[in-house]
Protein backbone atom coordinates (compact mmCIF):
# COMPACT_ATOMS: atom_id res chain seq x y z
CA UNK A 1 0.00 0.00 0.00
CA UNK A 2 3.05 2.49 0.54
CA UNK A 3 3.49 2.53 -2.74
CA UNK A 4 0.92 3.54 -4.30
CA UNK A 5 1.09 6.76 -1.70
CA UNK A 6 2.70 9.75 -2.90
CA UNK A 7 6.10 10.81 -1.06
CA UNK A 8 4.62 13.63 0.27
CA UNK A 9 2.52 11.16 2.63
CA UNK A 10 5.42 8.54 2.94
CA UNK A 11 7.54 11.37 4.05
CA UNK A 12 4.62 12.25 6.54
CA UNK A 13 4.17 8.35 8.02
CA UNK A 14 8.21 7.95 8.44
CA UNK A 15 7.94 11.07 10.64
CA UNK A 16 5.20 9.87 12.64
CA UNK A 17 6.87 6.50 13.39
CA UNK A 18 9.77 8.61 14.24
CA UNK A 19 8.33 10.63 16.46
CA UNK A 20 6.24 7.87 18.12
CA UNK A 21 9.78 5.73 19.05
CA UNK A 22 11.15 9.36 20.43
CA UNK A 23 7.95 9.49 22.48
CA UNK A 24 8.27 6.22 23.53
CA UNK A 25 12.33 7.11 24.78
CA UNK A 26 10.70 9.69 26.62
CA UNK A 27 8.78 8.18 28.34
CA UNK A 28 10.91 5.81 29.69
CA UNK A 29 13.59 8.26 30.86
CA UNK A 30 10.62 9.93 32.53
CA UNK A 31 9.83 6.17 34.58
CA UNK A 32 13.42 6.01 35.11
CA UNK A 33 13.75 9.19 36.81
CA UNK A 34 10.58 9.13 38.67
CA UNK A 35 12.18 5.66 39.99
CA UNK A 36 15.81 7.70 41.26
CA UNK A 37 13.45 10.58 42.27
CA UNK A 38 11.26 8.39 44.45
CA UNK A 39 14.83 6.12 45.23
CA UNK A 40 16.59 9.54 46.87
CA UNK A 41 13.27 10.62 48.34
CA UNK A 42 12.91 7.01 50.32
CA UNK A 43 16.89 7.56 51.50
CA UNK A 44 16.05 10.91 52.62
CA UNK A 45 12.91 9.86 55.12
CA UNK A 46 15.50 7.08 56.40
CA UNK A 47 17.69 10.30 57.17
CA UNK A 48 15.74 11.89 59.05
CA UNK A 49 14.86 9.45 61.06
CA UNK A 50 18.71 8.96 62.66
CA UNK A 51 20.03 10.67 65.33
CA UNK A 52 22.79 13.68 64.41
CA UNK A 53 25.34 12.03 65.51
CA UNK A 54 24.66 8.71 63.37
CA UNK A 55 27.08 7.07 61.48
CA UNK A 56 26.41 7.43 58.03
CA UNK A 57 28.22 5.98 54.74
CA UNK A 58 27.87 6.71 51.09
CA UNK A 59 28.55 5.40 48.03
CA UNK A 60 31.22 7.19 45.62
CA UNK A 61 31.89 5.55 42.30
CA UNK A 62 33.13 2.18 43.84
CA UNK A 63 34.00 3.60 47.03
CA UNK A 64 31.55 3.85 50.78
CA UNK A 65 32.90 7.00 52.28
CA UNK A 66 31.64 7.70 55.85
CA UNK A 67 30.44 11.34 55.80
CA UNK A 68 27.76 13.15 58.06
CA UNK A 69 24.58 12.98 58.16
CA UNK A 70 24.10 16.79 57.29
CA UNK A 71 26.37 16.37 54.11
CA UNK A 72 24.37 13.31 53.21
CA UNK A 73 20.78 15.06 53.43
CA UNK A 74 22.51 18.13 51.82
CA UNK A 75 23.56 15.75 49.21
CA UNK A 76 20.12 13.83 48.38
CA UNK A 77 18.80 17.12 48.67
CA UNK A 78 20.92 18.36 45.35
CA UNK A 79 20.45 15.09 44.12
CA UNK A 80 16.01 15.55 44.27
CA UNK A 81 16.50 19.24 42.72
CA UNK A 82 18.38 17.87 39.62
CA UNK A 83 16.07 15.08 38.98
CA UNK A 84 13.33 17.77 39.11
CA UNK A 85 14.69 19.31 36.85
CA UNK A 86 15.02 16.91 34.55
CA UNK A 87 12.31 15.40 35.13
CA UNK A 88 10.12 18.85 34.02
CA UNK A 89 12.26 19.43 31.04
CA UNK A 90 11.45 15.78 30.04
CA UNK A 91 8.04 16.29 30.61
CA UNK A 92 7.89 19.73 28.34
CA UNK A 93 10.00 18.09 25.56
CA UNK A 94 7.43 15.04 25.69
CA UNK A 95 4.54 17.71 25.28
CA UNK A 96 6.00 18.88 22.06
CA UNK A 97 6.56 15.86 20.84
CA UNK A 98 3.13 14.55 21.40
CA UNK A 99 1.60 17.62 19.84
CA UNK A 100 3.60 17.01 17.06
CA UNK A 101 2.41 13.37 16.99
CA UNK A 102 -1.55 14.73 16.94
CA UNK A 103 -0.09 17.22 14.00
CA UNK A 104 1.22 14.56 12.08
CA UNK A 105 -1.41 12.90 12.70
CA UNK A 106 -3.84 15.09 11.50
CA UNK A 107 -2.25 15.85 8.22
CA UNK A 108 -1.73 11.67 7.27
CA UNK A 109 -5.63 11.30 7.97
CA UNK A 110 -6.88 14.18 6.09
CA UNK A 111 -4.20 13.61 2.82
CA UNK A 112 -5.63 10.17 2.97
CA UNK A 113 -9.69 11.35 3.42
CA UNK A 114 -10.72 11.08 0.15
CA UNK A 115 -8.76 7.30 -0.50
CA UNK A 116 -9.68 5.67 3.21
CA UNK A 117 -13.49 6.23 1.74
Amino acid sequence: MTAELPPQIQNQIAQLQQVQQQIQAMTMQKSQIEAMQKESKMALDELEKLTDDAVVYRNVGELIIKTSKVESISKLKDREETLSLRLQSISRQEERLTSRFKQLQEQIQQALGPRAQ
